[in-house]
């Protein structure tokens, strides 16, 4: 994937999906200080959202508290279910790109009413239904996307709430941080093997497996909304736990960053007992057939997924699919109108 031939710069989502280096270059990760303070009293954070709002950003970060010890309780769910629980205690962290998405804005205007001093926006708009609901709204810099699939949100809002992490733990990652936008480019531009695509292209269902961080699940969705190809995420082992007794010899499992521990197990049930392919995404190589993309030590789930979304998009261009343009999917999921 690159922007020099018009086979992939005519499209809104290849541009932003390349704008991403851009905005990782320009991130700040000051700008969440003050919040962190607040959150860090609390002792108790709530993410939520819809969709790809959050998906990858809360779950990256949950995954992130927990590797690093944070005494703290992180949680995450969709508005409608959130909005059944007592949030009073916790600080909850709203996002919607639109900041017009219904769930999430009701969820807000319930947490006001009951008296939540501690509710934010997280948005790619300024002056939203949204924002006025919350005690303080943060505005991605990576502006609206045109494309209906997110791409370069998804990756502010992920660093957003990491950075959030980073204060409260007192850990400096600028260096990391400096380093990631090179790496990120060279995980949306390598070269992805035609046999890879063609396998994809073929399969009736294509399933992502691995961590429960956001990453596999983020791009299990994409699947949808970019090859218009059935898809399912299987989180961990689940891949190995019943779903083989349905599966198809021409399916497809794209396993990001195995578990070494893991390795054998999908082997002998996936590709000897179903007799479908097994491709890794890791920055190493595995046993499967893998898709080898640098390394970013604790920044690689950013680094998994634009190699992601580098392979969509060579599936869906194969496939004749506009990648601009699903038929059905919708940039705002659910709008509140007023």
């Amino acid at each position: 994937m690159n922007l020099t031939d018009p086979r992939y710069s005519s499209y809104a989502l290849v541009q932003e999906m390349m704008q991403t280096v851009e905005v990782v270059k320009s991130f700040d990760p000051d700008r969440s200080k003050a919040v962190a303070e607040i959150i860090k009293a609390t002792g108790k954070l709530f993410f939520t959202g819809e969709g790809s709002s959050r998906i990858m950003p809360a779950k990256n970060a949950i995954r992130k508290a927990l590797a690093w010890g944070i005494d703290m309780a992180l949680f995450t769910d969709g508005s409608r279910q959130a909005a059944q629980y007592d949030l009073s205690g916790f600080a909850v962290f709203c996002a919607s790109n639109s900041g017009r998405t219904k769930e999430v804005v009701l969820l807000a205007k319930k947490l006001a009413a009951t008296g939540n001093k501690n509710r934010f926006a997280l948005t790619a708009n300024k002056d939203t239904l949204l924002e006025k609901e919350c005690m303080h709204t943060f505005v991605l810099t990576c502006g609206w996307e045109q494309a209906v699939a997110a791409t370069k949100s998804v990756v502010e809002q992920a660093l957003f709430y990491e950075s959030i992490l980073w204060h409260i733990k007192g850990i400096d990652k600028r260096t990391e941080l400096a380093k990631l936008p090179a790496l990120l480019e060279r995980a949306l531009t390598i070269p992805i093997s035609e046999d890879i695509v063609s396998l994809v292209a073929g399969a009736p269902t294509i399933y992502f497996a691995g961590y429960n961080d956001g990453v596999a699940e983020e791009l299990t969705l994409k699947t949808n909304e970019i090859t218009r190809r059935k898809s399912d995420f299987l989180e961990g082992t689940y891949a190995a736990h019943g779903i083989e007794e349905v599966m198809d010899k021409n399916d497809i499992v794209f396993v990001v960053d195995p578990i070494e521990e893991e390795i054998d197990k999908f082997r002998e049930v996936l590709e000897k007992g179903v007799g479908l392919n097994v491709i890794a995404i890791a920055d190493r190589e595995t046993p499967f057939k893998t898709i080898r993309v640098p390394s970013a030590g604790e920044m690689n789930p950013y680094v998994f997924l634009c190699a992601g979304w580098n392979l969509l998009v060579e599936i869906g261009l194969s496939i004749g699919i506009n990648l601009d343009k699903p038929e059905r999917a919708r940039k705002v999921g659910n709008e509140l109108i007023l």
